[in-house]
């Protein structure tokens, strides 16, 4: 399908060259002196604490980048981003679960990074696994690492790496990937700098060390529209794009073709409370967010399932379907948020089941349709007319049944309003979700690593409770 363009060309241009301007006169405040040396013997300059980058540098390492990297699953689920089609993932780092039973919510455990593993494990849109909690009964030192080594072992699918601060954590997590099957080219990592602007020591150092191990970047800036980056939607985009290409540029110099995901998790700031604003004004910045990666060739990953709901309303719904609906039909080739609630605080499991069921709905918008001769079915409609007047009956039906004309939800309430009040006890969509992740997690099992395997992820995480735990 063609998608949707929010910029025109002529406007895409005018940020690229803006973001430009940004990272050559403006400039990063960086203050690593390895990374500095390495970015100054490029060619960077110094303006005080700040390093400006040449546009010809940023041009040439943007072309140097693996725009196309390729992750894969244990289970040999591959997925190849920038190659056309739409994959989904979770939420990342949630620190509380939402109990959609009893309405309430509770800090998450390391159990919850097994179950929200498995249950996803399970999901047939989920298409790559994200460490979803943030337990906090573990050292914060091993947070990290603690969520990746507790992911691996309870999905065969594509599991993302888990977002990084230091640089200590990277071998770690290679040294993990590693014991699965992943080599560190098909390992992501991610890292966020600081808005506005900003990459601190130890982030530069990280990313020296994701370079040098040759894994695929995921840069995270999440600059906050109004708070830590301009007010208008394309300002902000403008200095994320910076923030995102400065450590682009340090990645490429020490690792010339190192894989590249383009990403962005702008947010607009609710100006009444001071949080992240969930309307569609995140949507649209996912939208411009695509367009402008995919002008540098970029695959594009970028926020889907958002909203600022604390529970299983109507306010979630349609800020989540908004905020995924757009993006894919902008072409993003990753949306991310299965699983998300409260701006991402918190995270359910009644609500990965219902992101599931969206995301298959969103699938199939974004096939649109078709006007061949087989779709417009004159024959068809002659041979009922000259018939039986019965379209269930015609082969033509069952075909496209199966191909997939309709996104035939599983638990959305399709009956009538006598069915639905009398046999079904007035059930909503959120009740058959809770129903459906209880059912997930007491019959979905994933098939187990093998003993040597958890015994050798067992060793990492103990040499690196050695090192980085005081």
């Amino acid at each position: 399908m063609k998608f949707l363009k929010f910029l025109s060309a002529e406007e895409i241009q005018a940020m690229h060259e803006a973001t430009l301007r940004v990272l050559h006169e403006v400039g990063v405040i960086w203050t690593h002196q390895t990374t500095l040396d390495i970015l100054t013997d490029a060619g960077c300059t110094l303006k005080g604490n700040r390093v400006c980058f040449p546009p010809d540098l940023v041009m040439d390492c943007i072309a140097r980048a693996n725009k196309r990297p390729v992750i894969r699953g244990r289970n040999g689920q591959v997925n190849e981003l920038g190659g056309g089609n739409l994959y989904f993932h979770n939420l990342g780092g949630a620190r509380d679960v939402f109990e959609a039973q009893s309405g309430t919510r509770r800090i998450a455990t390391q159990q919850d990074v097994v179950d929200a593993a498995r249950l996803l494990d399970a999901l047939p849109h989920c298409h790559t696994v994200t460490p979803f909690f943030t337990p906090r009964d573990v050292p914060g030192e091993l947070m990290s690492l603690f969520m990746y080594r507790h992911t691996l072992p309870h999905t065969t699918k594509p599991v993302q790496g888990p977002g990084i601060q230091f640089a200590e954590e990277v071998q770690y997590a290679v040294e993990m990937a590693a014991v699965v099957g992943t080599p560190p080219h098909e390992l992501t990592l991610s890292l966020s700098p600081v808005s506005p602007l900003t990459v601190h020591d130890h982030a530069a150092a990280a990313i020296l060390a994701m370079a040098r191990a040759g894994v695929i970047c995921s840069n995270l800036p999440a600059p906050t529209g109004g708070a830590t980056s301009p007010m208008t939607i394309t300002g902000s985009l403008v200095q994320q794009s910076a923030e995102t290409l400065s450590l682009l540029v340090l990645a490429q110099i020490v690792n010339p073709g190192c894989g590249v995901v383009y990403c962005g998790r702008l947010g607009m700031l609710e100006p009444r409370t001071g949080l992240i604003w969930g309307g569609v004004e995140l949507g649209l910045a996912s939208a411009a967010t695509v367009q402008l990666g995919h002008f540098y060739g970029f695959s594009v990953n970028v926020y889907g399932f958002s909203t600022n709901a604390h529970t299983l309303d109507a306010q979630n719904a349609f800020e989540r379907g908004l905020n995924a609906a757009i993006p894919a039909l902008a072409g993003a080739d990753e949306l991310s948020g299965i699983g998300e609630m409260e701006a991402g605080v918190m995270g359910s499991y009644a609500q990965m089941t219902l992101d599931n069921e969206l995301a298959g709905s969103i699938l199939r918008l974004r096939r649109g349709l078709s006007a061949d001769a087989e779709h417009l079915a004159v024959e068809v409609i002659q041979n009922v007319m000259d018939g039986t007047r019965n379209f269930l009956g015609q082969k033509h039906t069952m075909k496209h049944l199966r191909a997939g004309e309709l996104a035939l939800t599983k638990l959305a309430e399709r009956n009538s309003w006598e069915t639905w009040e009398g046999k079904l006890g007035r059930k909503q969509m959120a009740d058959y979700a809770i129903a459906e992740a209880e059912r997930i997690l007491r019959e979905h099992v994933v098939p187990p690593l093998e003993p040597q395997q958890e015994a050798e992820l067992d060793r990492i995480m103990a040499a690196a409770e050695r090192e980085l735990v005081e």
